[in-house]
């Protein structure tokens, strides 16, 4: 099984764990904690800021002191908007659930911004829609590089079966603004119907040789978590079933500059 491919862990508690060191890199962090009802997460965020994201269900959550009451509202990924809480550097946080709750831990280096702990309810986030045809997605920005945050950048995006995502293929792994910035990437999968699968490949450019230093496809399930340390990192969903992802992105500098791949790009003309 490739190095790039978490598999999440079967029942309750924290069912996932990326931190930048069992990563090989420097910035973000993920967890994912699947709770039954009753059962708590909590976390100290010390030198980092994160931003807690109600993927399902609801929660009763506190952070930095304050009790931020009953939060989250959608019981599917495939429907609504999160509620997520942006926690800085230097606070503790816990949420105890109140249904069965899907709960992501997004993390990544706090710079001492000195920000404040808020609430990021669904009528606060806004929507697009990118590409056409069969390379039509939908993007819900969660925490986009507008909104305040020291380093977190995170997006979900859901991708019709069928359809192509982060396609074009993109890269963002050279710190050479203002045409490109370097970006770790993090990537959770979920699938509807859930026994489904999609695509994910990465890789990076072929050298004169035609060789590349990472090359990586991946068969993707039901609460996979995919790492793109580097390189292009296309998905496509399977017919029949709709792929959702909820992105975590940080680096050096918190923008958002990607190169596509040059020989695909012709597909933004077309």
């Amino acid at each position: 099984m490739s190095k790039l491919l978490v598999k999440a862990d079967k029942g309750h508690g924290r069912v996932a764990h990326v931190t930048p060191q069992n990563a090989g890199w420097t910035y973000v962090g993920f967890d994912l904690h699947r709770l039954r009802p009753g059962e708590t997460a909590s976390g100290q965020t010390a030198n980092r800021e994160v931003c807690l994201v109600f993927v399902t269900g609801k929660g009763k959550a506190k952070a930095g002191g304050k009790d931020l009451g009953l939060l989250g509202e959608r019981m599917s990924p495939f429907e609504g908007k999160p509620w997520s809480v942006y926690v800085p550097q230097g606070s503790d946080w816990s949420v105890i659930a109140d249904t069965d709750l899907e709960l992501a831990v997004c993390s990544a280096p706090g710079l001492g911004g000195g920000l404040p702990v808020r609430v990021i309810r669904p009528d606060d986030l806004g929507q697009e829609v990118r590409g056409k045809g069969t390379n039509t997605r939908y993007v819900t920005n969660i925490l986009p590089e507008g909104k305040p945050a020291d380093s977190l950048l995170v997006v979900e995006v859901i991708t019709p079966g069928g359809h192509t995502s982060s396609y074009p293929p993109h890269k963002h792994d050279q710190d050479n603004l203002p045409a490109e910035s370097y970006l770790e990437e993090t990537y959770y999968h979920r699938l509807n119907p859930p026994q489904g699968f999609a695509f994910q490949r990465v890789y990076t450019d072929a050298d004169r040789n035609g060789a590349r230093a990472l090359d990586e496809a991946m068969a993707i399930e039901d609460g996979d978590v995919v790492l793109v340390p580097k390189g292009y990192h296309p998905c496509a969903a399977c017919h029949g079933y709709d792929l959702y992802y909820l992105n975590v992105m940080a680096g050096p500098k918190r923008t958002w500059k990607f190169h596509n791949a040059p020989e695909h790009e012709w597909l933004m003309k077309s």
